[in-house]
């Protein structure tokens, strides 16, 4: 994930949602950041885009070292996290993402991992909820090299419409050369349950307070034993409540 030297277009696959305008204005981007997990280190990040910005991190994880990523999509027009992931032998990524977008935001997720060596593991873990005419997206791809085997990755993608007029994309893709490994991945669009609703307001819950109840059960527990757990999700809560 190199400094791009052209101006991306919708042509491409990694920028097919974005807002190309915000793109431009931001252009040109800086060098993805270079992150270096030595063998056998532990790495560990937070990070909360929560004023439009583009986010670009290139991971490399040493032999039996693990990485984590904690990750709050929530501001500006346009906003876009972008990680590029290197997996050496036994290593270990873990991404825990949440994307909440209302009125006309656009605001994107983007992965590429790559176990280069064998028996590394990843999970990735992305929820997203969408209301207005926002539009949100992930687009995660888990590349497995031919000598990469004994490789265990797994992706579980869902996204919450809280409006018909918004829009998610999500495209979890698989990339396999090795033949003894265990890949999966799981993705799901969906609207909140009306009976689950009526349930809690039938409990006395007002309309707003049943849906933000509901929606922090969708997505508390990505951050689950993140360092930054409780900031997560109290600005994730009031990223909510503006929604409903």
């Amino acid at each position: 994930m190199t400094m791009a030297t052209t101006l991306p277009t919708r042509r491409d696959e990694a920028w097919r949602y974005s807002d190309i305008a915000a793109v431009e204005a931001a252009w040109p981007l800086p060098a993805a950041e270079a992150i270096v997990v030595p063998a056998g280190g532990n790495f560990a990040r937070t990070i909360v885009q929560d004023e439009g910005r583009i986010h670009q991190l290139d991971i490399a994880i040493g032999k039996g070292a693990t990485a984590v990523l904690h990750v709050l999509n929530i501001g500006g027009a346009y906003g876009r996290v972008e990680l590029n992931v290197t997996l050496h032998e036994g290593a270990d990524f873990k991404l825990g993402a949440v994307q909440i977008a209302g009125g006309p935001q656009n605001l994107e997720i983007v992965t590429t991992v790559t176990h280069a060596e064998p028996g590394a593991t990843s999970s990735q873990i992305v929820r997203s909820v969408l209301a207005g005419t926002a539009t949100g997206t992930y687009l995660g791809k888990v590349a497995v090299a031919r000598d990469a085997q004994q490789t265990d990755s797994e992706q579980s993608v869902k996204a919450m419409l809280l409006d018909r007029s918004a829009t998610a994309n999500a495209k979890p893709e698989l990339e396999i050369y090795a033949d003894d490994v265990k890949c999966a991945h799981g993705c799901a669009i969906g609207e909140l349950d009306p009976m689950g609703l009526f349930y809690l307001q039938a409990r006395g819950l007002a309309p707003a307070d049943a849906k933000k109840l509901m929606l922090q059960a969708f997505v508390a527990g990505v951050f689950e034993g993140a360092a930054d757990e409780d900031m997560l999700i109290d600005a994730a809560l009031t990223k909510l409540g503006d929604l409903v």
